[in-house]
């Protein structure tokens, strides 16, 4: 059975490269009916915390990437690692080492000196003399002086590396603590893990993780590692480049399947096809087709796909979404009409959720003023006639549905020989204090007649102070 995984470090929030990475592990697993597995890599004591563990299982859940096993924490299986540890000791597979850091570091610069790649020369490997008094050695892997590790990479195909060029990296620490790629090789292979996808970054990673694998006797997992994601301006994508955090394009009102659609055409593609339902994305995505070139990102791009689905998706869907930001704005909902109404008039207009949440407070709650330029040219003595009148055309009306509406605007217009839109407008400006809003029947709908003929008399009353 496919197994794939996400393992992302604490070390900070869910950034869009990484939930790629999880899309991509994720897709492979539902596309192969496996298991996705979630495994936090917490090792790094000093820059995790539980805020930024609380940040990715939030990216994950908002983005619905569910998980069928785990989230499993390294920190908690320190134990298993020292097992595998001392059977590598014992095996004759790793060594201690008692070199000093001071030590490493003058090699380390006179091998840069000589232009040679710096790499541990092997000091301790094969020492026969007493370990030096007190002090504490670190625990190094005995790397394969011979041969080549060949990665067949799903992706950028085989890759080889000579050992010779591989030192012998360290295990663990003097401190006691397991590094990261010791780690990594025991939950993979504990956790039954038969495909990693990650970043290429991790590249130069994967022989060491092979040879240590190798070296408990147990199969490396298939590798796929996919490039880099770049900006606009062709460098790796950063802060500088905007939010690159998940949940702030959550709270910049994306839909999660808009970001989802957009991150799986970061380097995946079928065809010209550019929409996808979270359905087809599990039922085509193939790993051996993403591609081997770096991405770049194009907000603009973003912000079409999630106006799309703002216009596409299911009102009720939407309005889940939309419901989490009128709270930050603190609406209150009882306090005006059904959220699905709202959706279904703004979704025409509004290319994010803030923008629809923006949009909609004037039907939960009053506004304190008019925009000047609005007012001014709209709410004239001139338009004063056309709101009383108004207003008592649509207090006869015996409904208060959108055609009644509509046609109570309009005979109004109709019988002072007016266009539309001088009607309107004036209308929409007392009813909404600007100049936008949906279509002036929706408009007056969603407010219903209580608050809209309020509206009008104090639009009303504003112009008769003003002469």
């Amino acid at each position: 059975m496919v197994k794939t995984r996400f393992a992302p470090s604490p070390t900070g929030h869910l950034h869009i490269g990484g939930a790629r990475t999880a899309l991509f592990s994720w897709l492979h697993a539902r596309q192969q009916g496996g298991q996705f597995i979630l495994r936090i890599e917490d090792t790094d004591v000093e820059r995790s915390s539980q805020e930024f563990v609380d940040a990715i299982l939030d990216g994950m859940r908002w983005l619905q990437l569910d998980h069928d096993e785990g989230p499993y924490f390294q920190m908690q299986r320190m134990e298993r690692y020292k097992a595998v540890l001392q059977q590598l000791l014992d095996e004759g597979k790793a060594y201690h080492c008692y070199c000093s850091k001071e030590a490493l570091e003058a090699e380390r610069e006179a091998q840069m000196a000589r232009k040679e790649k710096p790499r541990y020369a092997g000091h301790c490997r094969d020492r026969q003399t007493s370990p030096p008094a007190g002090g504490q050695p670190v625990v190094r892997f005995r790397n394969p002086l011979e041969g080549d590790v060949v990665v067949n990479d799903l992706v950028r195909g085989p890759v080889v590396f000579a050992n010779s060029e591989l030192d012998d990296l360290i295990l663990m620490r003097s401190d006691g603590t397991p590094t990261y790629n010791f780690c990594v090789v025991v939950d993979d292979a504990d956790m039954g893990i038969t495909h990693v996808i990650r970043g290429d970054d991790h590249l130069n990673n994967t022989p060491r993780q092979i040879n240590i694998l190798r070296a408990l006797n147990v199969d490396p997992p298939a590798y796929a590692h996919v490039a880099m994601i770049l900006g606009v301006d062709g460098k790796r994508l950063s802060k500088r480049h905007g939010a690159v955090s998940v949940m702030q394009y959550r709270d910049m009102g994306y839909l999660p399947h808009a970001l989802i659609n957009y991150l799986v055409r970061l380097g995946w593609s079928h065809g010209d096809q550019e929409v996808f339902s979270r359905e087809e994305l599990i039922r085509l995505f193939d790993i051996n087709q993403v591609n081997k070139a770096a991405s770049s990102f194009n907000p603009e791009k973003l912000l079409w796909l999630n106006q799309h689905y703002l216009k596409t998706s299911e009102p009720a869907e939407v309005a889940e979404h939309l419901s989490w930001h009128m709270a930050q704005q603190q609406i209150d909902l009882s306090q005006g009409p059904a959220l699905v109404d709202i959706v279904i008039a703004f979704r025409e207009r509004a290319k994010t959720l803030v923008e629809m949440a923006d949009g909609a407070k004037v039907f939960y709650s009053e506004f304190s003023d008019y925009v000047p330029e609005a007012a001014q040219k709209n709410l004239t003595a001139e338009s004063g006639w056309v709101l009383a009148a108004l207003a008592e055309s649509l207090s006869n009306l015996a409904t208060w549905d959108t055609s009644a509406l509509h046609g109570a605007v309009e005979h109004v217009a109709t019988a002072r020989e007016l266009k539309l839109g001088k009607v309107a407008q004036p209308l929409r400006v007392a009813l909404t204090g600007g100049t936008v809003s949906p279509p002036i029947d929706v408009t007056l709908a969603l407010l219903g007649r209580e608050r809209s003929l309020a509206r009008i008399e104090r639009a009303i009353a504003y112009i008769d102070a003003l002469n």
